[in-house]
């Protein structure tokens, strides 16, 4: 029998029990109408006399997702969630949480606050809110640790990540195995208590026994986070409040998770950090197709190439039980590919990710081919190979003889302009870009590229089809690297230029990394090789000749044979088997003639000059790839930013860092080093009319958001 009309939450009694289920598809997130309504139905249920216990349930497949942050700054002020878990927790009947599916921030708060716990031993709870830069507020800090303990609670609040409820014996009262038996075994349980007294036990009662939690424990916690929490404000935070629930009465450790809550949304990390978490829903919605475009089926996939990256992306596919066909020309290559896909499986296997039955399933869906004839009945096929123009035209005039009708033919380029490619085809309607990002079975990103006769229906299908090999997809245009590798050229470029003004490899890539990229420059470049953008380089040397400096140190390393760390030699030395690497004077001793050939005058270089020249030119070519429609909003290259190039992600995106430091200061720097470096700055800070004109407008590109 249901109580009122808030349909979010409903109410019926079965056997003295008022059985409360939240109804808030598609997550059950806890908005303004799911806490008015569990107040209600709590307080409904304390004052009728038939009701001896009350059950808190969700209708859906979540427990609960947590708070719905679309909420934040406006109605999550409105029966806050604390007050909600306050009347639960206060009830004076007793109270237990069936949790019947995942639970996870706002939702485990829930069940912390009833009197017991019951789920199955599958389900997974946890309180992910570290990932949106802030901490549990509704008392999450302060009852798990009572709960749980102060180590287990440590790791579920610092790192965020999902638990399975059988490793928390001592918070949940009852721990089924089968799920289809949750609700009998829940009843079964509640009318045992009741029979024994329906005692309440309130998580706000018990006390952490400090000899579990001594100083050494948070020391050596923090220790071992260090690394990762590197940039990020809110880890500090949520240790801060575990500790109060250890030092401080319950109702001042509450008070005190407020105060760290309120510093965590008030900083700028947490406002990227939640910027990234809207914006990579919002790169999903694009105005290319609609709801009525169809969508091809991919039963099976062709992949043309078993390199490294073919093979990376073989895996993807094979990891979502899709059947793959990989080829290559010769079948040493092919053979080579297939077994190192084998020997990834393999150490994920070592690793406990996989069982040793799942690295044979995911085998068997892969098939290797010499022959482009046994494409003939795959749905997609991605071309993987050499990155040159005439070799993937090549491979598109073969896949046009040999796929069906309607198969999708996307090309894996970097950098190659896919009108061009697609022109090698009949079918250029049926021709897509899928930039995967090396290593390609590892990187979450995937840049859509549509050509020019790209149909809306193979938009729409690639872009599912990304969700469903779990890869965060952005839609960008065609123009020489797209979006990412177009705007990283001009890291690139500024990062050798200053070696040639006079900073060093090890000094640009400290002060990259201790800004929060994953590594500078240089070592990214050893790592990936510099052979690589040499090769770009020389492809585009009609673009560049006007600019004898251009990358001119990394060219001379290269033709000494200093092609990065899989040679021992690059920007740095590294000993055999190391990935450290190791200044080598002779890197600077080559800038120094290089720049006395060119006549460039060495100088002292500040940290802050350096992170304005390797940064400032990344967001102006944003602007312009903006302003050119390449990328349809900021929010997407930024996404691109933080999935594809390790830009961290306490600052949101190079877009969203602009509106950070402000447009303006952006703008400001740009004129200067345009007006101080000479003929390179008239050549290379020349500022975005669409930068100057938000400056004009007082405007920032969170603006360009909204619409």
């Amino acid at each position: 029998m249901t109580q009122t009309d808030n349909t979010a939450v409903e109410m019926s009694v079965l056997s003295e029990v008022a059985l409360i289920k939240i109804q808030n598809p598609p997550v059950n997130a806890l908005s303004k109408a799911v806490r008015i309504g569990l107040i209600e139905k709590v307080k409904s249920a304390l004052s009728d006399d038939s009701v001896k216990a009350i059950a808190i349930s969700s209708e859906q497949a979540l427990f609960s997702g947590g708070a719905d942050i679309s909420e934040f700054g406006g109605d999550a002020h409105e029966s806050p969630l604390p007050e909600v878990l306050d009347v639960i927790e206060q009830a004076t009947k007793p109270v237990f949480a069936v949790v019947s599916g995942p639970a996870f921030g706002g939702g485990l708060e829930v069940a912390l606050a009833c009197h017991y716990r019951i789920s199955f031993a599958d389900n997974k709870v946890g309180l992910p809110e570290v990932n949106l830069g802030i901490l549990p507020g509704a008392g999450g800090t302060q009852r798990l640790p009572r709960l749980a303990g102060v180590a287990k609670s440590l790791d579920m609040i610092v790192t965020g990540k999902p638990t399975k409820v059988s490793t928390l014996p001592s918070v949940f009262d009852l721990i089924v195995e089968n799920p289809a038996q949750l609700l009998e075994e829940s009843m079964a349980f509640i009318q045992t208590k009741l029979v024994e007294g329906g005692e309440i036990r309130r998580t706000c009662d018990l006390t952490v026994d400090a000899a579990q939690a001594p100083a050494e424990l948070f020391a050596q916690y923090r220790q071992g986070i260090a690394k990762n929490a590197r940039g990020f404000y809110s880890p500090e935070r949520c240790i801060q409040a575990v500790e109060a629930a250890v030092s401080l009465p319950f109702a001042d450790g509450l008070k005190k998770e407020v105060e760290l809550f309120i510093e965590c949304m008030n900083s700028s990390e947490s406002a990227a950090q939640r910027h990234i978490f809207f914006a990579e829903r919002a790169a999903g919605h694009v105005s290319d197709f609609d709801k009525a475009t169809p969508i091809r089926e991919i039963k099976k996939v062709g992949i043309v190439g078993a390199g490294t990256m073919g093979g990376g992306i073989a895996m993807n596919f094979a990891n979502a039980g899709i059947p793959v066909t990989m080829l290559e020309v010769k079948q040493e290559a092919l053979d080579k590919g297939l077994a190192l896909i084998r020997r990834n499986y393999e150490n994920s296997a070592k690793k406990g990710k996989l069982t040793a039955e799942q690295v044979e399933q995911r085998m068997q869906l892969l098939t290797g081919s010499t022959d482009y004839n046994d494409f003939a009945d795959v749905d997609l096929v991605i071309e993987a190979v050499f990155e040159k123009m005439s070799v993937k035209q090549e491979v598109f005039g073969q896949l046009d003889k040999v796929c069906k009708d309607g198969a999708i033919l996307a090309t894996n380029t970097s950098t190659l302009d896919i009108d061009e490619i697609a022109k090698s085809t009949s079918r250029p309607q049926d021709v897509i870009g899928m930039h995967f990002f090396s290593p390609a079975n590892v990187m979450k990103l995937l840049e859509v590229v549509k050509a020019e006769h790209t149909s809306p229906d193979v938009i729409k299908t690639v872009m599912k089809l990304a969700k469903t090999i779990r890869k965060v997809s952005v839609l960008v245009g065609v123009c020489f690297g797209f979006v990412g590798n177009r705007m990283i050229e001009t890291y690139s470029r500024e990062s050798n230029r200053l070696l040639l003004e006079g900073a060093t490899p090890e000094q640009i890539d400290r002060v990259i990394y201790d800004w929060g990229m994953p590594m500078g420059p240089f070592t990214m470049g050893d790592m990936a090789g510099l052979d690589i953008g040499y090769f770009v380089r020389e492809s585009r040397r009609e673009f560049i000749k006007h600019d004898p400096s251009y990358c001119v140190v990394g060219d001379r390393l290269v033709e000494k044979g200093r092609v990065g760390l899989k040679c021992g030699r690059g920007a740095y030395l590294y000993e055999k088997g190391q990935r450290k690497p190791i200044p080598d004077p002779e890197v600077v001793q080559i800038a120094k003639e290089e720049a006395e050939r060119l006549g460039i005058q060495q100088r002292e270089i500040t940290d802050q000059e350096i992170i304005e020249r390797c940064i400032y030119p990344l967001i102006n070519e944003g602007a312009n790839i903006l302003q050119e429609g390449i990328a349809a909003k900021p929010s997407d290259i930024d996404v691109i930013y933080v999935y594809g190039y390790g830009f961290p992600v306490y600052r949101g995106g190079p877009m969203q860092y602009a509106d950070q430091v402000g447009v303006k200061a952006v703008y400001d720097a740009m004129c200067r080093y345009q007006n101080d470096l000479g003929e390179h700055g008239k050549s290379w800070f020349e500022p975005s009319p669409l930068l100057k004109q938000l400056v004009d407008d007082g405007k920032q590109f969170s603006d360009l958001n909204k619409g």
